[in-house]
């Protein structure tokens, strides 16, 4: 049964796809992009629902604007609307009282208005400054009652044209973290590798020249799974890691403990810098799906100065 009721629903959605009117969709996006003001989203039940969630990405992704509830407006709340703003009432009927007796009112405030609405005959669509049918098949609801797909519809349409909005003002990542401090999408977007990598004594450090009998003692001492090779001058010169060891063992383990690190080094690998987010970070040690690598040196220019491990990603909330 739920893989007919998926079915069903990928094709009410598609069925939106196919039909949304690209031209009119095209307008609203130039009348919010053009927006001075507040971009006010309102709506009665699920609707309703779906209206704060937009403003809430709006207001996220760097758009001036909020949910205000129609009885609300009614009831002295439009004193906060202006001759800058759009109200965007959301319906799937149109036909909803307290929007039709909010359109007046914030006309009379000199607000431009719009609607979206899954009936393009509504008395709503037609009160407005600009309507728009969002194309709907039907609801999943066997009874094509409980708003269902008319919702997913209104949530995609806001989406588009929240994302659309960001890009069209380029809105970067540093000022979408200033929105995000706390929470995983925070943590993702403003930790940073320097927040979190290892450094001075806790680092895995030993010499080209150092044999792994001595070596050894470092790797098991620091707990790092790896061991960062440098010069005198402190700049990285390779890395040997746990596999390493292990492979080394395998293939010669009747001399491997006497041979130098130079000798048994990886001498290129994966590096990374301090102010890197370490999400980006995290990306790059993934970024082989077959061999992801699970430590990273931290340079600037080609001196060693820290060292991110998997782990610490994990602990932070950044997986």
């Amino acid at each position: 049964m739920l893989k007919d009721l998926f079915e069903e629903y990928q094709r009410n959605l598609n069925y939106f796809f196919d039909h949304i009117e690209a031209n009119k969709a095209e307008e609203i996006f130039d009348l919010f992009l053009n927006c001075e003001g507040t971009l006010i989203f309102t709506g009665v039940g699920k609707s309703g629902i779906i209206a704060e969630k937009l403003a809430m990405t709006m207001i996220s992704t760097g758009t001036k604007a909020l949910s205000l509830p129609p009885m609300n407006a009614l009831h002295g709340d439009i004193g906060i609307m202006t001759d800058k703003d759009v109200l965007i009432c959301i319906s799937k009927s149109g036909e909803s009282e307290e929007l039709l007796n909010l359109i007046p009112y914030a006309k009379k405030k000199g607000a431009k208005t719009v609607a979206w609405v899954s009936n393009p005959h509504s008395k709503l669509c037609l009160a407005a400054d600009l309507g728009i049918s969002l194309p709907l098949n039907k609801e999943l609801c066997p009874f094509d009652l409980a708003p269902t797909t008319s919702t997913s519809i209104q949530l995609i349409f806001g989406d588009v044209l929240s994302v659309a909005l960001m890009k069209a003002k380029k809105f970067s990542l540093d000022e979408y973290a200033l929105n995000h401090p706390a929470g995983s999408i925070g943590k993702k977007i403003t930790l940073t590798v320097e927040d979190l990598m290892l450094q001075g004594e806790g680092l895995p450090l030993c010499n080209p020249n150092d044999r792994l009998r001595d070596a050894i003692v470092t790797l098991t001492n620091k707990k790092c799974g790896c061991l960062l090779i440098v010069d005198h001058r402190q700049n990285l010169r390779g890395i040997f890691t746990d596999g390493d060891l292990r492979r080394a063992l395998q293939k010669d383990p009747a001399t491997m403990l006497e041979k130098t690190m130079d000798e048994l080094m990886t001498p290129s690998c994966l590096a990374t810098r301090k102010e890197k987010k370490a999400l980006e970070a995290l990306k790059l040690m993934q970024k082989d799906p077959k061999r992801w690598v699970t430590v990273m040196p931290v340079i600037e220019s080609e001196r060693l100065v820290g060292l991110i491990r998997m782990h610490d990603l994990i602990q932070a909330g950044i997986v």
